[in-house]
């Protein structure tokens, strides 16, 4: 479980279970959700989501993590994984193939590409629901700017 972060892909794991916890906390996933995590890495928030969820798909690019996620997930739940860059993922696709009307988008995002990720999400809202995510500060910092003398509502931190 310990793989060493891979700096190509901008990996940080998490590793802290109170952040892990107020994640899950704040997302509170029921059976019915169709959740998705976007870059799992070694499952620190998969497998609390899962646990909460039942099922889960989680979308990865690096194809080292996938085989030890995939058997830490076997006694824990349903674990789909899609073995893909999240920015060619269609989300809306994703959904039509599973029958859903909505995903639930969750992850731990790298710095260097957070904001091609969160546009790309943002281009599919019409299938979902919300999106939670852990974002560096100054990524946080930068969305939350006052913009016009007014300041975004709809980002809310979970720590500091």
């Amino acid at each position: 479980m310990n793989a060493r972060p891979k700096k190509s892909f901008g990996q940080h794991f998490l590793h802290d279970k109170r952040y892990i916890e107020r994640i899950v906390s704040a997302i509170s996933p029921r059976a019915d959700d169709f959740v998705v995590e976007i870059g799992p890495g070694e499952g620190a928030l998969t497998l609390p989501l899962l646990a909460a969820a039942g099922k889960l798909t989680a979308i990865e690019l690096d194809t080292d993590l996938i085989p030890g996620l995939q058997a830490r997930a076997n006694e824990v739940g349903e674990l789909s994984i899609v073995h893909a860059d999240v920015l060619k993922v269609d989300f809306s696709a994703l959904a039509h193939r599973q029958g859903v009307e909505r995903l639930r988008i969750a992850g731990n995002l790298p710095y260097y590409i957070s904001s091609p990720i969160l546009f790309h999400c943002v281009a599919h809202t019409a299938v979902i629901e919300d999106m939670h995510f852990m974002l560096q500060k100054e990524v946080v910092d930068r969305m939350a700017a006052e913009h016009s003398g007014r300041r975004r509502k709809w980002i809310q931190p979970l720590c500091g």
